[in-house]
This record gives structure tokens, C-alpha cells and sequence, in this order.
């Protein structure tokens, strides 16, 4: 049962916005997906508490400080949303929980500051735990033909191997209009989400088997 993570250290970074949409992909694609939510905002619960019956379902998974709950029988696909401040022994558990591991990444310099050292901690803990769930950044919010895009691009190449770069989401409200309804990209007409279906098309092909 794949686990995926969606894991940045910084608040605001969109880490709800990417798990909802994926969960909305995966269910979309006929899994049967469960959706957790560790930030005591709880986002993406109250995204699915908006969901509308209708749509292909996503059930939710309780999350503590200690433990993911028993996952619901049946489920074949989990998503986790988290917490800003993500680390030690909480951050090493979910590690080594996840098989993917998405980091989304804004184009700011204490982002990508704080990105940086957190990606490189994800590599320490692979080594520790000998468990290496596939990782992947994201770009988001960015805005095309700008010096943050350019200093966005130069960064991610600072990694070396092991990191899948996934490409970058445009700054749009779609996702925040969405995000108000229970919505996610996969559940409206694709002719009004042309250009951001586009932009996942590389994150949609990562997270398959």
C-alpha cells in the first residue's frame, strides 16, 4: 500500500493544497485512498469535510503525535499531510512510514534555506533507517519568466541525485477556489484547469507504481 508524504519544515509552503490534489488524483484513478492530516490546522480535514458526496470517495485517517491510526480496511492508497516544524522522532516515524516522500518548494531564498537543510535530513534518515522512500520537490506558486524562477531552477540543482525534481505549479487562485468547495483539480471540468492539469502531469506519472 503506497504511503505518500507531503513534508516541508515551513508553514504556507502548500503542503495541503498538493496532498488534497493528490488525493483527489488517486481517488479519480479508482484507488481506494485515505487522507491524513497532522497539522492542528487541520486543512485537509476540513477539506473533506466540504468534499461533495457525489465525488469518488476519500476517507480520513487519524493522526496523533505518536501514530497513524490503523489504516481503514480496504484502503489501498494513503496520503499524509503535515505539519510545519516537522522533525525528530516525529519526522523520523513518518519516514519511515511513506515510500514517497513530496517536498513542495517556493521560490523564496528562506524557503529554499529551510528546504535545503530539511531535504538533506530526509537523506540522513534513508541512511539511519535503511528504508529510502523516493523523493520529490515541487515548485510552487511560481510565476513564469521571473529571477525567483531563474534562482528556483539554479537551487534544485544543488541536490545531486536522489531527489526527483517534478517541475513547478503556477500561482493561481484555481487551487484556493477549489480547495473552499472540498474540490480538487480532477473533480471540475478539465477545459477550466487546462494549464495546471499540464503542470501535474509529471507529479501524476511519479506517483505511480
Amino acid at each position: 500500500m503506497p504511503v505518500i508524504l507531503v513534508a516541508n519544515p515551513k508553514g504556507g509552503a502548500g503542503k495541503s493544497t498538493l496532498a488534497t490534489n493528490i488525493a483527489g488524483f488517486l481517488a479519480w484513478q479508482g484507488h481506494a485512498v485515505a487522507l491524513g492530516d497532522a497539522d492542528v490546522q487541520q486543512s485537509s480535514r476540513q477539506w473533506l469535510a466540504q468534499r461533495p458526496p457525489q465525488l469518488p470517495p476519500i476517507r480520513p485517517l487519524d493522526i496523533d503525535d505518536r501514530q497513524v491510526a490503523r489504516v481503514p480496511k480496504g484502503v489501498s492508497h494513503v496520503v499524509l499531510d503535515t505539519p510545519a516544524g516537522l522533525h525528530g522522532k516525529r519526522l523520523a516515524r513518518l519516514h519511515g512510514l511513506a515510500d514517497r516522500i513530496l517536498v513542495p518548494l517556493q521560490p523564496s531564498l528562506f524557503d529554499m534555506q529551510a528546504c535545503h537543510a530539511f531535504v538533506l535530513r530526509l537523506k540522513e534518515l534513508a541512511a539511519e533507517q535503511r528504508h529510502r522512500p523516493r523523493l520529490g520537490l515541487l515548485g510552487m506558486r511560481v510565476r513564469q519568466g521571473t529571477l525567483s524562477q531563474q534562482q528556483l531552477q539554479q537551487f534544485r540543482l544543488s541536490f545531486g541525485e536522489g531527489l526527483d525534481w517534478l517541475g513547478e505549479l503556477r500561482d493561481t487562485q484555481h487551487y484556493v477556489q477549489l480547495a473552499a468547495r472540498g474540490l480538487s483539480l480532477w473533480d471540475i471540468s478539465p477545459g477550466q484547469v487546462e494549464k495546471d492539469l499540464l503542470q501535474w502531469q509529471a507529479l501524476c506519472g511519479w506517483l505511480k507504481p
